[in-house]
């Protein structure tokens, strides 16, 4: 494999102006650039990306964190990051960290070893005082990190009471809530979206919020558990759709019909709502604009000189489907 020592050789000039020429740093003449290019290209020349991030002070890479990657949701957010920075001309490295607080560290240090220019992070374990090392811009997605910190999420308690409202007013008298991780924050806000809705009702106790964890199975064994304890329950809200997913899987264990028997929505919009029978009621989040307008604002903070915090919310949007809508199944 040739090196740049080769091609210095060959065009009959120093290393430093084959680098001045492949990085477009400093002036080179016509004359000297064209036999160095040449040499390049009769050498098949493939200039080592480390050496060009240390020369430039910069690796044209960026990282995604989510923690959990088999989550529908993250992939979709990632093709959007990830459309975002081609367009810049960007490396893009996704990242499952599964929301511990170690291997996030991990990642973050053996990145900057690698002169990563910036971080796009979905966490909920990440705090501040773990950032105070990072030299590059940070974007928080999904969730606020720090108000200090840029960060892109949507409006998930009014959303959430949004929901509830529409379960309410397509007839169902007593609304479950399958919450997301305690430590999670927009599975807080939209336990509390449908806390507002729900907590003076006279029927309302704590056994109607049960934990799903974000997940297909932990959300289908709580669904059973609660469907058995509380028959007369007739709407249930999942905090997410793949806990939708797993409510529906529940109730037909259960010989429940949806929506005849019980109306279920979940939260996020992702692809997989569209495929399940029935079809899932969402309130959608923008999945695809979120995860762009996150990397543009990255990409923002990595050109400028100056940072300033950039805090965008959202809005989300209902999409009613079978799952709720009577007669629709």
């Amino acid at each position: 494999m040739a090196t740049i020592r080769d091609v210095a050789k060959l065009a009959n000039v120093s290393t430093a102006t084959v680098s001045r020429v492949i990085n477009s740093n400093g002036y080179v003449n016509d004359e000297t650039k064209k036999r160095v290019k040449d040499a390049i290209q009769q050498l098949n020349y493939l200039p080592n990306d480390v050496a060009r991030s240390l020369f430039k002070g910069r690796s044209k890479m960026i990282a995604l964190f989510v923690p959990d990657i088999t989550n529908p949701f993250f992939p979709e957010l990632a093709r959007a990051v990830e459309d975002v920075t081609n367009q810049y001309d960007y490396t893009f490295v996704l990242c499952n960290t599964d929301n511990d607080i170690e291997k996030q560290m991990d990642y973050l240090n053996a990145l900057q070893q690698k002169s990563v220019d910036g971080f796009i992070i979905v966490s909920s374990t990440i705090k501040k005082e773990h950032l105070q090392h990072i030299q590059v811009p940070i974007v928080a997605l999904d969730r606020i990190i720090s108000s200090d910190i840029s960060s892109v999420t949507v409006n998930n308690r009014s959303g959430s009471r949004q929901v509830v409202q529409y379960l309410k007013s397509i007839g169902c008298q007593r609304i479950a809530h399958v919450a997301g991780p305690e430590h999670v924050d927009n599975a807080i806000y939209r336990m509390r979206g449908y806390l507002d809705e729900v907590k003076e009702e006279a029927w309302f106790n704590s056994s109607y919020v049960v934990s799903g964890k974000y997940n297909f199975d932990a959300a289908r064994e709580a669904a059973m558990a609660l469907l058995s304890e509380l028959p007369e329950v007739d709407g249930i809200f999942a905090g997410n759709d793949l806990m939708g997913a797993g409510v529906l899987n529940a109730a037909a264990s259960l010989g429940k019909n949806v929506p005849g028997d019980l109306a279920v929505a979940g939260f996020d919009g992702i692809a997989i709502g569209e495929t399940l029978t029935p079809t899932l009621t969402t309130m959608a989040q923008p999945i695809y604009e979120i995860g762009a307008k996150a990397a543009e604002i990255l990409m923002t903070h990595i050109q400028s000189l100056e940072h300033h915090v950039t805090a965008k919310e959202y809005s989300v949007k209902l999409i009613e489907r079978q799952s709720t809508m009577k007669g629709g199944f």
